[in-house]
């Protein structure tokens, strides 16, 4: 029986407010405690008519109610550290341990740094972690939300109900925690919270979560991080040479969801992408795989460019072990891995960041400064550490959790400008008074840093569609420190010239030269990306002009300039194969295409560009130094003919190359060429095996001393109507 001589000295407000829901403090009043010079246990479980705590060594105590308080039940208590709480509801009885009698998780050392917003390794600490605390199985909840009045964890293990596990607040650091014992991975999860105010805010995902429901389904779920199943050593120890400036690179772009499916619809599963896409860009020659986002997010039109879950793989194709696997096939392939990181911007969900804690937290609270009108989302405020924290903790985490080989960052010009497609009056100056957002810049700068200062061989690249100088340049040297950015200017222009029709061509014959003029100022990539066949622009192909032979033999000859000019390369998917149809996120490409004549010939083209481009140093060696370039004759505007050299280091085989962008056959059509002697054919985008007519050279031409383009040397050529040709040294 209960010890009815013993009345617990506990404040009735105190107890009504845990009974409520409504207590910020609950470790000060639940769990074993001394109050009034002896030590007593109380314990809230609703539901329960008796509640015993049994010592570990069966030492039984039974607890007695708390007046006008239902569930909460007190009594005087011995030393015993570890107990269990058996509880009686008629017939029914069941037994829970105590997430009160535990200490804290977190340390002195990352309380200091939390709330200094300086953990570099935030998801260390934050987030749901499976672990072993005090004896117990169970895991570790934490999570920031410096304005709430209390923060409850909430899921299927305490049936949601937000007054069972109200967490533990850290002092001025903002964070919450408790270690619930008997909670497993795979458990799901929100977080409850109350408002300055009061007030429920919508449960919340976790935003340092590391796995989530299904969508529609919102809550997170309990990963473990501590995975020791990598094979991918001899990869991590060579990536460093082949991922630097002078390396191949040939990305391929790839949105997981759509790249290919099942007959019934299904998207591949991470483990089934792990044996498909990894082979086939194997066999495709492609150096990197580029993912469109896969942190978690809530609606599949935005291809994941509208994260909640900055921490966690989408469920949508597995879990993150799957992923991790997934990474790792590449790896063995020699394939690098790239992930888009969506910094700019996250979406207005209810149980996303969007006023978290019931105040604007993340995100600014004017919207002239923390809200997207192009996209309805909100924007991080970069100038807070604790967010900044959050953020380059988030880039560091991908590429020491899952391997990850470099961040591509989503639309970092959105980021840089504070009247970012915004007019007069709709955005607020920074502290000079001027348009350039210098919170986000020094945001980036950081990350560029830190991602290469921490993860050895690693890589980052822009999507910056400005003039913005020095996005590749070093942070030191004022630069905003990415390893490479996308020539948006080169992808703009030459698109728009192949669009001309032949006919009227040299009208705009700058367009495909004028990215020479600054193809060395940054580290570029040529980026033909997904951007570029959605929301009607139409696929590669539809965007050549003439007939069917003509558009084939077009694409053919623009993928021939764009393997061999100055920068990496990237396709998206489909385009490789000259996929008819408009992109489209919720159905698969269309494969069969790639088994017909033509499609499979541009296929086969851009194989063999891959190859040669790897194999050729003159083609990548010196893709971001003006030595790696020479024009023979960038002039031939009536002709519609580019030739040009490029070259890679002392004794490297030379190359030529001869583009004609007329549908006109140009025979004896006199090339200077740098070095006298016999040169090899060694591609012709006209090669029957491509669907061309097999026009050309005969497999190679041999030089004469005539003197043309500058040189000493030149030969006559057959320019196949619509056509690029590479010549190689010897």
């Amino acid at each position: 029986m209960p010890n009815s001589d013993a009345r617990p000295p506990i404040d009735p407000a105190e107890a009504q407010a845990i009974v409520a829901g409504r207590h910020g403090e609950p470790f000060e009043l639940l769990g074993p405690r001394m109050r009034s010079g002896r030590r007593w246990l109380t314990a809230f479980v609703p539901g329960a008519a008796r509640v015993v705590a049994v010592s570990g060594r069966g030492t039984e105590t039974e607890l007695s109610p708390v007046p006008d308080a239902s569930g909460l039940f007190a009594a005087p208590f011995g030393r015993a550290q570890s107990y269990v709480l058996r509880c009686f509801d008629g017939d029914t009885s069941w037994e829970e341990d105590d997430p009160y009698r535990f200490g804290p998780v977190l340390g002195e050392v990352d309380e200091y740094l939390l709330g200094e917003g300086t953990h570099r390794r935030l998801w260390q600490a934050l987030g749901a972690h499976p672990m072993t605390h005090e004896g117990a199985e169970g895991v570790h909840f934490a999570v920031w939300a410096p304005n709430a009045r209390r923060v409850s964890v909430v899921g299927a293990f305490n049936l949601w109900n937000p007054v069972r596990h109200p967490m533990r607040r850290r002092g001025a650091t903002g964070i919450w925690e408790i270690f619930l014992p008997g909670v497993a991975e795979g458990a799901a999860y929100k977080y409850d919270i109350l408002g300055h105010d009061g007030q429920p805010v919508p449960q919340k995902a976790d935003p340092v979560g590391f796995g989530s429901e299904h969508p529609p389904a919102t809550a997170s779920v309990v990963r473990g991080l501590d995975r020791g199943d990598w094979s991918d050593a001899d990869w991590m120890d060579s990536r460093a040479a082949r991922q630097n400036i002078d390396a191949p690179m040939s990305v391929y772009e790839v949105h997981l969801g759509s790249w290919r499916r099942k007959q019934d619809g299904r998207r591949l599963s991470y483990v089934e992408l792990a044996e498909e896409l990894v082979d086939y860009a194997d066999w495709m020659g492609f150096t990197h795989l580029e993912f469109l986002p896969v942190s978690e997010f809530p609606f599949d039109g935005s291809w994941g460019y509208q994260p909640i879950g900055l921490y966690a793989p989408t469920i949508r194709h597995g879990t993150p072990d799957e992923f991790r696997a997934l990474v790792n096939a590449a790896h063995r392939k020699g394939l690098g891995v790239l992930l888009d990181w969506v910094p700019g911007h996250f979406p207005t969900d209810p149980h996303g960041l969007g006023r978290f804690d019931g105040t604007a937290l993340y995100e600014h609270a004017d919207p002239k400064e923390g809200f997207h009108q192009d996209w309805n989302t909100l924007i991080y405020n970069y100038g807070r550490a604790e967010v900044a924290n959050f953020l380059l903790s988030n880039a560091l985490y991908w590429l020491e959790e899952y391997h990850a080989d470099g961040l591509r960052v989503d639309a970092v010009a959105s980021m840089l400008y504070r009247d970012y497609s915004r007019k007069a009056g709709e955005w607020i100056p920074n502290r000079h008074g001027g348009r350039e957002n210098l919170e986000a810049i020094e945001l980036l700068q950081r990350m560029n840093t830190l991602a290469y200062g921490e993860v050895p061989g690693i890589i980052t690249a822009a999507e910056e569609s400005t003039a913005y100088d020095g996005v590749s340049r070093p942070v030191d040297k004022g630069g905003l420190g990415f390893g490479f950015k996308w020539n948006m200017g080169w992808m703009n222009d030459t698109l728009r010239y192949m669009a001309e029709d032949p006919l009227h061509r040299k009208h705009h014959h700058h367009l495909m030269t004028f990215g020479l003029d600054y193809a060395f100022s940054e580290n570029y990539i040529l980026p033909i990306s997904h951007d570029e066949v959605v929301h009607g622009k139409g696929s590669m192909l539809t965007k050549m002009p003439g007939d069917e032979r003509e558009k084939f033999a077009n694409l053919r000859a623009f993928y021939g300039f764009m393997w061999t000019h100055p920068g990496k390369k990237l396709l998206f998917m489909g385009c490789e194969f000259a996929q008819v149809a408009e992109w489209n996120h919720d159905v698969s490409l269309d494969w069969h295409l790639a088994d017909r004549a033509p499609h499979r010939g541009v296929q086969l083209l851009v194989r063999d560009l891959n190859r040669l481009m790897r194999d050729a140093p003159a083609l990548h060696v010196n893709d971001t130094r003006p030595e790696g370039f020479a024009w023979l004759d960038g002039g031939d505007i009536d002709n519609s003919v580019f030739t040009y050299v490029r070259r890679g280091r002392a004794g490297d085989a030379q190359a030529v190359v001869a583009v004609n962008m007329t549908p006109v056959e140009r025979a004896g059509y006199r090339v200077g060429f740098p070095a006298e002697g016999s040169w090899r054919e060694a591609l012709n985008t006209d090669a029957e095996i491509y669907g061309g007519a097999n026009r050309g050279n005969m497999g190679g031409i041999g030089t004469e001393p005539v003197p043309w383009h500058g040189q000493a040397q030149s030969a006559l050529l057959t320019l196949p109507p619509l056509s690029a040709l590479v010549f190689l040294e010897g």
